[in-house]
This record gives C-alpha cells, sequence and structure tokens, in this order.
C-alpha cells in the first residue's frame, strides 16, 4: 500500500488503487488500430511520401465504424 503521505486524507480510508502495467497496447483501442494500419501498409509496400498518404486514405476505409466501436467498448 502507498504511504499516506501521498493520499488526501479524506480519501485515506476509502480508497482502493489498481495497478496497470507500465504500458499494455493490448489495452489500448488506439494502439491496435495502428497495428492493423501499420501491418496494412506493410503489405502494400509503398515507399513514397505521396503514396503513402494516399494507401492510408485507401485504408482508413477498411475501418468500418462498427469495428472502431467495438475496439472501444471492449477495450476502452
Amino acid at each position: 500500500m502507498l504511504s499516506a503521505v501521498l493520499l488526501p486524507p479524506r480519501c485515506q480510508q476509502s480508497a482502493r488503487l489498481i495497478f496497470l502495467p507500465p504500458y499494455s497496447p493490448g489495452l489500448n483501442p488506439a494502439a491496435l488500430a495502428l497495428a492493423k494500419l501499420k501491418t496494412l501498409l506493410r503489405m502494400a509496400a509503398g515507399r513514397a511520401f505521396d503514396a503513402l498518404w494516399g494507401r492510408i486514405g485507401q485504408l482508413l476505409a477498411d475501418f468500418t465504424p462498427e469495428e472502431c466501436a467495438s475496439d472501444i467498448t471492449r477495450d476502452g
């Protein structure tokens, strides 16, 4: 338990701290979406700046509103 000095007096009796891992991409919907986007970009194999931006615009259509809502509901 943390020292009482770190918690305000009104919270010392009722507070419950839950520690998360330092970084957990599995709990972060944005990290999951970016991982999917990076995978799709690697498969496209384009390397020119303009080509990448154009391909990103096309790939974002693969992210349906239902899929995004599901990720946020499940993970966020």
